[in-house]
């Protein structure tokens, strides 16, 4: 028994040590702190006269570059005793700029950076250089609606599917008040998150409206390609990235019936707008000019129509007969910057649509193929917009 007692104690005591070991160990000393937390970076830094440095830490890169849509070819940074590799630059104009940095060729992420650009394929980090006074995009002192994350169930590929949902500063879902709806649709391997952390259609929504420039509406940002999902679900389907049929499908069977029976919206054609970018553009022509009994207003921003797409597709159904859209359609919007690689498409466009005899506005920045454009038409459209 005695034995027992001696080695029980024994036992106690090295727990105990064990424990007072372990528990030194997990005070949050200075010690501690410095190996969870090494030392930060400051990236992007943004100087007093404009410029912005980017620091990006390695200890084994051989060459480390940034690539930003401030400048059109990538830019060498240089390493210091630290570690650090830097470079500061001074943008043209103020304005939210993706990046990345090149570590031995490589694309990554700023590391230092909380605000990612979502996207399925390329890693970009967001550069918000401010300027002296706030523009349509920059967060106001004004009444800010809401974007909600939600979830519906798409019958055309059978499962759940994700969304963003803007709802304007007063929108009430137990009140009387109803919105026409804006259906907003993003580019090529972008997320349904895009337009909002982007795009900051949120901001620019707030600040139109509560300056009176805009209506107040719902925007509905869903996801536009569901082949990231079914892959995952190994589900066969058509991975077609051009093809719109299931595109058009899911927003006329899935998406509106679902914002029609869970917000406050008008239900008609006079009240529903679709607009998107890119491969969007593309959606977004196929949606509204193949359905103008549901859609009577539509903006296409630099769409990725190719080869004669824009008369063809009048031919063979995938738009509806010219007359039928000249008689219904209230509004059109075409935009392209003069440096996108999508412009002569739209220039395409533009020709046929001028030639059939169908009123549209057109907007030709200079600029390529960015988001930064995208801001401005997104601008432009909501400003005209159920007026």
């Amino acid at each position: 028994m005695k034995k027992i007692y001696t080695l029980a104690l024994a036992t106690l005591m090295f727990c105990s040590y064990n424990a007072s070991a372990q528990n030194k160990e997990q005070r949050l000393t200075p010690e501690v702190m410095a190996k969870l937390f090494p030392t930060p970076v400051v990236s992007p830094d943004y100087n007093k006269d404009g410029s912005v440095t980017f620091r990006y830490k390695s200890e084994v890169a051989k060459t480390v570059q940034l690539d930003c849509q401030m400048f059109s070819e990538k830019k060498d940074m240089v390493k210091d005793d630290k570690n650090v590799w830097s470079i500061t630059v001074t943008p043209q104009v103020p304005d939210i700029y993706p990046y990345c940095f090149i570590v031995d060729g490589k694309q990554v992420a700023d590391p230092a950076n909380m605000f990612i650009f979502p996207n399925e394929g390329f890693k970009n980090s967001l550069c918000d250089v401010r300027g002296d006074a706030p523009t349509m995009q920059d967060l106001q002192n004004v009444p800010h609606g809401k974007v909600s994350y939600r979830y519906y169930n798409s019958t055309t590929y059978g499962f759940d599917r994700p969304m963003c949902v803007y709802t304007p500063a007063g929108y009430d879902p137990a009140g009387s008040e109803t919105y026409p709806v804006l259906y907003l649709i993003h580019g090529m391997t972008d997320t349904y998150e895009t337009w909002f952390k982007v795009g900051r259609m949120n901001n620019i929504m707030d600040n139109l409206i509560a300056q009176g420039l805009a209506n107040k509406m719902i925007v509905v940002m869903p996801y536009a390609n569901a082949v990231p999902e079914m892959q995952n679900r190994k589900i066969k389907g058509d991975f077609n990235v051009l093809g719109t049929d299931n595109f058009v499908k899911e927003i006329i069977n899935d998406v509106i019936p679902f914002i029609e029976k869970n917000y406050k919206t008008k239900t008609d054609a006079d009240n529903r707008a679709i607009a998107g970018f890119s491969l969007g553009g593309r959606q977004t022509l196929a949606t509204g000019f193949g359905n103008p009994d549901v859609f009577h207003w539509v903006a296409a921003f630099a769409p990725a129509i190719f080869g004669g797409e824009w008369e063809k597709n009048f031919e063979t159904g995938v738009y509806a007969d010219v007359n039928v859209l000249k008689e219904k359609l209230k509004y059109m919007r075409l935009c392209c910057g003069t440096e996108d690689f999508l412009v002569e498409s739209s220039r395409g466009l533009d020709k046929t649509l001028t030639e059939k005899g169908l009123k549209h506005v057109t907007y030709f920045p200079g600029g390529g193929h960015t988001w930064m454009n995208c801001r401005d038409y997104l601008e432009l459209t909501v400003k005209d917009l159920f007026k």
